[in-house]
């Protein structure tokens, strides 16, 4: 009789005992990258994570990384306890690590070694504070399980091949822009927001030219009053 587990007996944590991030501003900008991407792909098929244990090899639970942020093109989206592998047929496309004094020894050696192994396309670095990334912003591409350092343009922006975006420092501040709109990306209150201050907008625009409209009919009056002849 074999003494091995069987693999549907294996136990995957859903944690690594780890915070999520080391400072509110770390944990801000994890949480900012998600809402950026999830409301991007709000209604496809796609699935973006945070935080969560990704395990790459069945039946060894130790085995497995945390991306800070990642996203899972042709993938059902919906909540998970784990993202496995195996079970989802799917890797992660891209992933987003907010570097810290903690986890930069992780983000520049350990983590693209592994994403490059198990078949991550893309990985990009910002370090919100810029103390410990020089730039404060980098990207890498995975081929043949090499890292490839992604040159930025002419603006100091970088091309995420993967999705379709453009990321860049502005103030410090990471802005992800669609690459083919041009348009930046906003989470799902910021786009209520806009909507809701265009809205007040063109309701300002219209109550303006009403009242324009009112005062040339008005003034059309008076002057063809005083063409009418006296009585």
């Amino acid at each position: 009789m074999s003494l091995a587990t069987p693999l549907t007996d294996i136990e995957y944590p859903e944690s690594d005992g780890k915070p999520m991030g080391e400072t509110d501003v770390h944990r801000g900008w994890m949480i900012r990258l998600y809402d950026l991407l999830a409301y991007r792909y709000r209604g496809q098929r796609v699935y973006v994570g945070s935080d969560l244990l990704v395990y790459y090899v069945e039946g060894i639970p130790r085995e497995f990384l945390v991306p800070d942020d990642f996203v899972v093109l042709d993938c059902d989206p919906g909540p998970r306890r784990v993202f496995k592998t195996w079970e989802e047929g799917r890797i992660p496309n891209v992933v987003f690590e907010v570097t810290s004094r903690a986890t930069r020894r992780q983000d520049l050696v350990f983590k693209p070694k592994t994403y490059a192994q198990i078949g991550v396309k893309e990985m990009f670095l910002y370090d919100p504070t810029g103390e410990y990334l020089r730039p404060a912003l980098q990207g890498f591409r995975f081929e043949s399980g090499g890292q490839i350092p992604l040159a930025p343009d002419a603006t100091g922006a970088l091309d995420c091949r993967e999705l379709g975006l453009r990321l860049r420092l502005e103030d410090g501040q990471l802005i992800l822009s669609d690459r083919d709109s041009g348009q930046t990306l906003m989470t799902e209150a910021e786009a209520e927001r806009a909507a809701r201050e265009a809205e007040h907008a063109a309701r300002q625009e219209a109550e303006v030219r009403a009242a324009a409209a009112e005062e040339e009919l008005r003034r059309l009056r008076e002057q063809l009053a005083r063409q009418q002849p006296p009585k």
